[in-house]
């Protein structure tokens, strides 16, 4: 059937096809073939091209990088019943798979002789609220113009990029534009950020004594890790790991810091609000804050006398 379907118009029809197959000892004949077509199609087959059609939308609208466990909890979000495999078995009928990781470059380099803060957290990522810990680090992105250098700014509570910055040289402007942005939208949005660590590599951005200052000017503990040790840092690699695996080597080749800074913004977005996160229970940064703050006490007021 399949056959008769793909070269009816190359030759003539159903008819002259069906009459070559039964002179080649594959009879079959035209109202055979007419009645399988007006043959409803089978249940299964209608709900897997409904499917196809959902996943291929999850899959595209998710910067293509989803893979089947992401597309499958996204289609649970939006209302629609499905086993895992199945998504897993459509995802390859489509050719459809997610982003794989590449291996970690490591951009910043420690002074030796630069007198650094303490390790405050000792691989303890995990902060119990917002503006607790926040983990910096940045990465480079190869373009035709140059070198462009990316700083981040991770909440370790939600996930959340809090800040970003980016620059052509690697100095101390260019970690400080994304504290500058996490405090920005922390301040604009009302919350407290009382106690709040800054915790990064040893790297000389990181030491400088014009960080140090502008943190201790804003109340904030600076944390430095341990040199050299591959586990320091973790949860902010792995962003850093996500944004060089989602964005940067599938939309490649990069032209400009321009073209590197609205990239970055356009994925920063989906990553807060749209992106699903297995840690914090696949669903997205800010809808893990926002739920976090509607389960928070009323203050009660007490009456004046």
């Amino acid at each position: 059937m399949r056959f008769i379907d793909e070269h009816r118009d190359r030759f003539g029809g159903v008819e002259p096809i069906c009459r070559v197959l039964s002179e080649h000892d594959c009879p079959i004949d035209a109202s055979t073939y007419y009645k399988f077509r007006k043959r409803p199609a089978a249940a299964r087959t209608v709900r897997d091209t409904e499917l196809k059609a959902l996943i291929a939308q999850v899959h595209s609208e998710n910067f293509s990088v989803y893979g089947a466990r992401k597309v499958w909890h996204e289609l649970h979000r939006q209302g629609h019943t499905v086993a895992r495999c199945t998504v897993e078995r459509l995802m390859r009928e489509l050719g459809l798979s997610g982003a794989v990781r590449g291996k970690k470059v490591r951009t910043t380099i420690a002074d030796p002789s630069a007198e650094r803060a303490p390790d405050l957290l000792d691989r303890a990522f995990v902060a119990e609220a917002p503006n607790r810990i926040w983990v910096a680090d940045f990465t480079h992105v190869a373009a035709w113009a140059g070198t462009v250098y990316v700083s981040f700014v991770v909440d370790t509570f939600s996930r959340r990029i809090v800040g970003w910055s980016a620059a052509t040289t690697k100095t101390t402007p260019l970690v400080l534009g994304a504290l500058e942005m996490g405090l920005w939208q922390r301040d604009r949005a009302g919350q407290s950020r009382a106690g709040l660590i800054h915790h990064s590599d040893a790297g000389s951005q990181y030491t400088s004594f014009r960080l140090a200052s502008h943190l201790a000017d804003e109340d904030i503990a600076a944390s430095i890790g341990s040199v050299g040790d591959a586990y320091d840092n973790a949860l902010m690699e792995s962003a850093i790991g996500l944004y060089k695996t989602e964005l940067i080597k599938r939309r490649g080749p990069w032209r400009t810091l321009t073209d590197v800074e609205i990239a970055t913004a356009e994925w920063i977005d989906w990553y807060n609000n749209r992106r699903i996160h297995g840690e914090i229970g696949n669903i997205p940064p800010i809808e893990y804050e926002t739920a976090f703050y509607q389960n928070q006490p009323t203050p009660q007021l007490t009456a004046q006398t």
